[in-house]
């Protein structure tokens, strides 16, 4: 099995402003559930690269190149903070609106989670790279050097892919919840995993 040279680095500890770099591989990752806001990907990247903080934040690189993203979010942060007046500045008043409401409680509520709690969101590799571990190499950095007792994330049901990694990491399902308006959507069940580590 080939093996590749995969970097992973806090976005908040590298000197050079990679927030547009970041939120193309969120863009790239995230397409399909971005497609009703615009087809237009740069317009989407400028859009989103001002939601991102970068304080829970890692980004892959492969050859010197950003090809993954994960935020490892708590009861602190978020990975996006969305905002109403970017999103209708840049995708219209009705669709701006529209997005708002349907994203900001997938982002801007505040985690209902203990100080020892990462919640792992956001987890994006360009087209690309998938397949070479891109994704493996960043939940692994984050378990490694992060101090949290507890990791959760979700995935949903179709995502077979992220789930085998998941689960190959140590993660375990431990609620199943059944999504509205499901078909539209694509899929029936949000899983939601967690792994426990001991002390470092």
């Amino acid at each position: 099995m080939e093996s590749y040279e995969i970097r992973v680095r806090p976005m908040k500890e590298f000197k050079r402003v990679v927030s547009h770099e970041v939120a193309a591989v969120f863009v790239d990752g995230y397409e399909k559930d971005l497609a009703f806001l615009s087809n237009n990907r740069e317009k989407l990247i400028e859009a989103f690269q001002k939601m991102i903080c970068p304080d829970v934040f890692y980004f892959a690189t492969l050859e010197g190149e950003i090809v993954g993203i994960l935020a490892c979010s708590n009861n602190h942060n978020r990975a996006l903070t969305i905002d109403k007046t970017i999103l209708r500045d840049y995708f219209g008043y009705v669709k701006g609106s529209i997005a708002y409401h349907f994203m900001k409680d997938e982002f801007n509520k505040k985690l209902s989670c203990q100080d020892d709690t990462g919640y792992i969101e956001c987890v994006a590799t360009a087209v690309k790279s998938r397949g070479k571990g891109v994704s493996t190499a960043l939940v692994s950095y984050v378990l490694e050097n992060e101090d949290y007792h507890r990791y959760f994330l979700e995935v949903v049901d179709t995502n077979k892919v992220a789930y085998g990694i998941y689960t190959k990491l140590g993660f375990t399902e431990f609620e199943r919840i059944k999504e509205s308006f499901s078909k539209i959507k694509g899929f029936k069940h949000r899983i939601y995993m967690e792994l426990y580590v001991s002390n470092k």
